[in-house]
Parts: structure tokens; C-alpha cells; sequence
């Protein structure tokens, strides 16, 4: 059942990033009712940098989650604590061997691919590297061709299903359909990788994932 609004978390995010987006489908999957406190991660130099945020999360980062007067931060964590305290639509299968392999799933794009390709990394490779948009580009299609061809032979297997781990949509799902998001903003190359585009295609056309998108925030600016 969702949560009373009276209780109901509040999540800080910005409509663009990738491990707010997770969280969003994390949230929407579990059927749990938020409140939505955008953070503009550009504008005035970015309200994550100003000290009303960074008494929320000191790192000045997104997302983070408020509940019951305590914040939790790191998208991962988030996804975590929604399973623990929400333990209804679970994100993560009942055996240990495919909760380890959709944790694998998830660590690999949060740990090995967004941490290279975030908008803290690609300003730092522009603004104190001098680095030219074309190095910036093809940096980020490099983390993504790396990671993304681990994680296509991993969707090879019989665990797979019409999702990345059977036949309803969990964890992997929350964090594989942001950073096909972010490769597709970034013109990647993503036919070498038809499990992943299938499994895509498959999740957006569920209202969770809808509900999620990046263009259906409400500070969404195109």
C-alpha cells in the first residue's frame, strides 16, 4: 500500500541525473508515494553547492532521500533502504544467487560506469583538463562500450528473462534503463548490445518507468 503522505518520503533530485532517475523507478515499482524536492545541479553555479543542501548531503550529490527525519544518500543505499522498509513488490529476487547477480548488475553501472561519465567528471575533463567536446565524447563511449559489453553477456543467460532477471522488472532494471538514457544523450553506439536495447524498449512502455523519465519531472527543462 502506498505510504501516508503525512510519512511519505521526500527525495531530493534533478530530473537529468541518471542515479535520481534509479531511485524514481525504485520508488514507482515499489508503489510507495514521495514528495519531490528538486535540485538544480547548474543553475546559480548548483544549488547542490549551497550550504541548505549540503546540511542534507555533505557530498552535494543526488539523490538523496528523506524518511522519518533521516536521510539516506547514494542511489544504491536508497534502492536498499525502499527494500527493507517497503518489503511489498520486491526489486531483488528470493534466492541468494539471483540477488547476487542482480546486485552485480547494479554495482557494475553504478561503481564502473556513471562514476566516469558523471556531470562532475565531464565539467572537471572541460574546465580544468581543456579537454575538447569530441576527447569528452568519446571518454564517455568509452566507459560505456566497457561496461556495457560486460553487461550484455551477463543478459545472455538463462536468468535473464523478459527482464534483466526474469519476467518482472527489479534493481538491474532501475539502474540499466538511466544509463541507456545517458549513452543515447551521448550518441553511443548501442547496437552491439541488442539484450540491453530489448530490455529497454520492453521497460518503457511500463507506466513506472514512464512515471520516471526524465522528461515527465516536473523541472524538467529540454
Amino acid at each position: 500500500m502506498p505510504e501516508n503522505k503525512t510519512t511519505a518520503p521526500i527525495l531530493y533530485s534533478y530530473w537529468r541525473s541518471s542515479s535520481s532517475y534509479r531511485v524514481r523507478i525504485a520508488l514507482g515499482l515499489k508503489g510507495v508515494e514521495y514528495e519531490l524536492a528538486p535540485v538544480h545541479l547548474v543553475r546559480n553555479g548548483g544549488e547542490q553547492n549551497q550550504p541548505a543542501y549540503r546540511e542534507i548531503n555533505p557530498l552535494g550529490l543526488v539523490p538523496a532521500l528523506k524518511h522519518h527525519g533521516r536521510v539516506v544518500v547514494q542511489s544504491l543505499a536508497i534502492c536498499e533502504y525502499l527494500e527493507e522498509v517497503f518489503p511489498s513488490s520486491p526489486l531483488l529476487p528470493a534466492d541468494k544467487a539471483g540477488r547476487a547477480r542482480v546486485r552485480s548488475i547494479a554495482h557494475s553501472i553504478a561503481s564502473e560506469i556513471q562514476p566516469m561519465n558523471n556531470l562532475g567528471v565531464m565539467q572537471y575533463l572541460k574546465n580544468e583538463m581543456g579537454q575538447t567536446e569530441e576527447s569528452v565524447r568519446e571518454w564517455y563511449s568509452y566507459w560505456v562500450k566497457r561496461g556495457f559489453s560486460a553487461i550484455e553477456a551477463w543478459l545472455e543467460s538463462q536468468d535473464t528473462g523478459r527482464f534483466c532477471h526474469a519476467d518482472a522488472p527489479g534493481l538491474a532494471d532501475c539502474f540499466l534503463i538511466p544509463q541507456v538514457y545517458n549513452a543515447e544523450r551521448f550518441d553511443c553506439d548501442l547496437e552491439p548490445y541488442p539484450h540491453i536495447m530489448k530490455i529497454t524498449s520492453l521497460c518503457r512502455e511500463l507506466p513506472e518507468f514512464i512515471a520516471a523519465a526524465p522528461e515527465n519531472q516536473p523541472d524538467t527543462q529540454l
